[in-house]
Protein backbone atom coordinates (compact mmCIF):
# COMPACT_ATOMS: atom_id res chain seq x y z
CA UNK A 1 0.00 0.00 0.00
CA UNK A 2 1.26 3.55 -0.98
CA UNK A 3 1.46 6.34 1.45
CA UNK A 4 -0.84 8.90 0.39
CA UNK A 5 0.42 12.54 -0.38
CA UNK A 6 -0.20 15.47 1.63
CA UNK A 7 -3.26 16.62 -0.48
CA UNK A 8 -4.81 13.26 -0.57
CA UNK A 9 -4.60 13.05 3.55
CA UNK A 10 -5.98 16.61 3.30
CA UNK A 11 -8.91 15.65 1.52
CA UNK A 12 -9.44 12.47 3.41
CA UNK A 13 -9.36 14.36 6.11
CA UNK A 14 -11.99 16.46 5.30
CA UNK A 15 -14.64 13.34 5.58
CA UNK A 16 -13.08 12.95 9.36
CA UNK A 17 -13.73 16.19 10.86
CA UNK A 18 -12.97 14.09 14.79
CA UNK A 19 -9.62 13.08 13.40
CA UNK A 20 -5.93 14.90 14.01
CA UNK A 21 -3.14 14.76 11.58
CA UNK A 22 -0.48 14.12 14.23
CA UNK A 23 3.56 13.35 12.41
CA UNK A 24 2.90 9.85 10.43
CA UNK A 25 -0.45 9.19 11.43
CA UNK A 26 -4.02 10.46 12.22
CA UNK A 27 -5.47 10.37 15.89
CA UNK A 28 -8.96 10.36 17.87
CA UNK A 29 -10.24 9.63 21.43
CA UNK A 30 -13.41 8.15 21.30
CA UNK A 31 -15.75 8.75 24.83
CA UNK A 32 -18.23 6.30 25.93
CA UNK A 33 -21.13 5.87 28.33
CA UNK A 34 -18.95 3.72 30.46
CA UNK A 35 -16.07 0.79 30.27
CA UNK A 36 -17.90 -2.00 28.82
CA UNK A 37 -19.25 0.29 25.79
CA UNK A 38 -15.92 1.25 25.06
CA UNK A 39 -14.64 -2.06 25.25
CA UNK A 40 -17.19 -3.38 23.16
CA UNK A 41 -16.52 -0.63 20.75
CA UNK A 42 -13.05 -2.55 20.49
CA UNK A 43 -14.02 -5.58 20.28
CA UNK A 44 -16.52 -4.89 17.08
CA UNK A 45 -13.40 -2.60 15.73
CA UNK A 46 -10.47 -5.47 16.16
CA UNK A 47 -13.21 -7.84 13.98
CA UNK A 48 -12.62 -5.37 10.62
CA UNK A 49 -9.23 -4.62 11.61
CA UNK A 50 -8.30 -8.24 11.47
CA UNK A 51 -9.85 -8.67 8.10
CA UNK A 52 -8.30 -5.74 6.40
CA UNK A 53 -4.99 -6.98 8.69
CA UNK A 54 -4.63 -3.61 9.41
CA UNK A 55 -4.24 -2.99 13.45
CA UNK A 56 -4.85 0.48 15.35
CA UNK A 57 -2.36 1.73 17.97
CA UNK A 58 -4.96 2.24 20.74
CA UNK A 59 -5.49 2.25 24.40
CA UNK A 60 -8.70 2.48 26.71
CA UNK A 61 -8.85 4.15 30.20
CA UNK A 62 -12.29 3.30 31.14
CA UNK A 63 -14.93 5.29 28.94
CA UNK A 64 -11.91 6.24 27.04
CA UNK A 65 -10.51 4.89 23.72
CA UNK A 66 -7.77 6.88 22.40
CA UNK A 67 -6.73 5.80 18.96
CA UNK A 68 -3.46 6.03 16.06
CA UNK A 69 -4.03 5.23 12.79
CA UNK A 70 -1.02 4.45 10.54
CA UNK A 71 0.88 2.00 8.01
CA UNK A 72 3.92 1.38 9.55
CA UNK A 73 4.97 -0.47 5.84
CA UNK A 74 4.32 2.70 3.71
CA UNK A 75 6.13 4.99 6.73
CA UNK A 76 2.86 6.79 6.92
CA UNK A 77 -0.62 7.35 6.20
CA UNK A 78 -2.50 5.26 3.54
CA UNK A 79 -5.97 4.63 2.15
CA UNK A 80 -6.27 2.12 4.69
CA UNK A 81 -5.78 4.25 7.47
CA UNK A 82 -8.92 6.59 6.59
CA UNK A 83 -11.04 3.19 5.76
CA UNK A 84 -10.23 2.18 8.98
CA UNK A 85 -10.73 5.43 10.50
CA UNK A 86 -14.30 5.97 8.90
CA UNK A 87 -15.14 2.39 10.00
CA UNK A 88 -14.74 3.29 13.21
CA UNK A 89 -16.37 6.72 13.50
CA UNK A 90 -19.38 4.45 11.96
CA UNK A 91 -19.03 2.28 14.78
CA UNK A 92 -19.42 4.33 17.55
CA UNK A 93 -22.18 6.08 15.71
CA UNK A 94 -20.29 9.41 15.26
Amino acid sequence: MKRLTEQEIEKGLEELPDWRRRGDGIERSFRFRDFVEAFGFMSRVALIAEKMNHHPEWSNVYQRVDVRLTTHDAKGITERDLRLAKEMDRLSGA
